[in-house]
């Protein structure tokens, strides 16, 4: 990959401050163009275009009415109509030689914001304008603008932003584990993913984002933030599940009074509150992980036994 020069990246920095101006923070979701087998994927995905729409958020997406990214777009114009908010929620980001294939539907109909970009990288980079980053189910296409962003990430020409794994039934538990086996192998540094279940979680998530997340004046301080926020992230779940009614707003102002004003005996206990819940979620996530392990060694076991069973019939013949 070319590297930027300093003026390059002041002038995609300059262009990403006026391309903003006056409007929400900016998601930028990476899917497939297919729905894939379970339902349940584009049934979360609808939700998390829902959740963009509550939070007021803005989409930016690869412009698309099909599959993942279809289910996204329709969960964000719905929560958007039913909210009759002004303005485009949507901005879709596509090059000219996509946009001619399309065929005009209800979905694409409604995305009045497009812009046409001359070719594919140019395309990347305007995506990356977003204040921080979805990965949803999908394909090859997804696994490409996933390593992107990284490598434009890790080499400085994008600063560390959130990058959130929408992880729907385990879709990136293999990914997540080859990331870091990566990093634990020093062929790349760690890369801060947030890792949500669900859309429930990604709410929370969305929440902590907007009320609490600072972008650093450095790369340092960004990982520093995204790690912090993974972190915290588990006894949020757990506080807001504990307590429905309660804003994580007022969670946040919570913490922040202990932290600030608490006695030492308090700020002491919250601390262990905040590690017991991340730990026991990593648990979790490490049995699911295990679970997910050994059906795959079964299809392993099952392949091994049909290729016996082939090379013995082989023999006679």
């Amino acid at each position: 990959m070319e590297k930027c020069t300093n003026q390059s990246v002041e002038q995609f920095v300059d262009s990403f401050r006026q391309d903003n101006r006056g409007e929400g923070l900016r998601v930028f979701v990476a899917g497939g163009s297919r729905s894939g087998l379970d339902p349940i994927y584009v049934e979360e995905c609808y939700n998390l275009g829902r959740k963009i729409a509550k939070m007021d958020f803005r989409l930016d997406f690869g412009l698309s009415s099909s599959g993942i990214m279809g289910a996204v777009a329709r969960g964000v114009l719905d929560g958007w109509n039913k909210k009759q908010c002004a303005g485009a929620p949507i901005q879709g980001i596509t090059t000219k030689e996509y946009y001619s294939l399309y065929q005009t539907d209800e979905i694409l109909s409604q995305i009045e914001d497009v812009i046409v970009a001359q070719t594919l990288e140019e395309r990347k980079q305007k995506l990356l304008n977003a204040d921080f980053v979805v990965f949803a189910p999908g394909g090859v296409g997804t696994l490409d603008e996933l390593a992107y962003d990284c490598v434009a990430m890790q080499d400085g020409f994008l600063q560390i932003k959130p990058f959130i794994l929408y992880n729907v039934e385990g879709y990136f538990h293999h990914l997540v584990e080859f990331l870091k086996s990566i990093a634990a192998h020093g062929f790349a540094d760690p890369i801060p993913f947030i890792v949500v279940d669900d859309s429930y979680e990604l709410g929370i998530v969305f929440r902590l984002l907007k009320c609490r997340y600072q972008k650093g004046n450095t790369t340092s301080e960004a990982y520093t933030a995204t790690r912090k926020l993974i972190y915290e992230l588990p006894y949020f779940i757990r506080q807001k599940t504990a307590n429905p009614d309660k804003h994580i707003e007022t969670m946040v102002e919570e913490m922040q009074e202990i932290n600030l004003h608490g006695s030492a005996e308090q700020r002491s206990e919250l601390a262990d509150e905040i590690e017991r819940a991340y730990l026991e979620k990593e648990i979790e996530r490490m049995y699911d992980r295990l679970a997910k392990t050994g059906r795959d060694t079964a299809v392993v076991s099952d392949k091994l036994t049909k290729l016996r069973q082939m090379r013995k019939q082989n023999k006679k013949i």
